[in-house]
């Protein structure tokens, strides 16, 4: 399969933002990356557009979400539930389209090696390659709390100051919100992370003391 081949002679490369994406997401996300690309642009189109509706069927879909995060299903299960998810792909009536080989690919491959949990890290993965091969900047800012719009606004005009904001088309900040980070914030654009939350500092000290003692 095309993907598989893909799979094998493609190298690791970093996957922006995602600090916590294992080794083998990023494998993945490359490898559908590039056997996209290398069929065309439009290709490359079409997965971007399946593999975003898979990930919201995944979200607003209970049978799927319980399915992808099942692992004891029998290989005869799992490509009955496959075959579901395809046909949901694929739409109905005069909008049916056929899904891609290369998105048929991905999510087979993910089921049979026992990795389909992991596809959203993948797709987010795929996500990332196909933002930065159209000239997208995408930053994070995770906090505690949601911020107000005015601060975003000047944490938006300082990036782009930044010489990787300069390099890109266009800028997109999204705010994610998690409890743990406590107090500041932590950003992720480009390959870069600037972890300036009061979690970070308390981890800094805590190593520091166990270092000391």
């Amino acid at each position: 399969m095309l993907l598989v081949s893909a799979a094998r002679s493609v190298p690791f490369a970093r996957i922006a933002g995602r600090r916590a994406a294992s080794a083998i997401a990023s494998k993945y996300s490359n490898a559908v990356y590039n056997a996209a690309l290398a069929k065309s642009p439009q290709t490359l189109t079409k997965v971007h557009t399946e593999l975003s509706s898979f990930t919201a069927t995944l979200k607003q879909n209970k049978d799927v979400e319980a399915f992808v995060h099942n692992p004891t299903l029998s290989a005869k299960d799992r490509a009955t539930g496959l075959a579901s998810v395809f046909k949901t792909l694929e739409g109905a009536g005069s909008k049916k389209e056929p899904v891609s080989d290369i998105t048929k690919n991905l999510l087979t491959v993910l089921s049979e090696n026992g990795r389909l949990a992991e596809v959203e890290g993948v797709v987010d993965g795929f996500n990332e390659l196909v933002s930065q091969y159209n000239g997208e900047l995408n930053v994070t800012v995770t906090s505690a709390a949601p911020l107000p719009k005015d601060i975003l606004s000047r944490l938006e005009s300082t990036l782009k100051q930044s010489q990787t904001a300069q390099k890109a088309k266009t800028l997109k900040v999204t705010n994610k919100v998690n409890p743990s980070v406590l107090g500041g914030v932590v950003v992720d654009f480009g390959d870069k992370t600037i972890d300036l939350s009061a979690l970070s500092r308390v981890t800094k000290l805590n190593a520091a003391l166990t270092q000391s003692v």
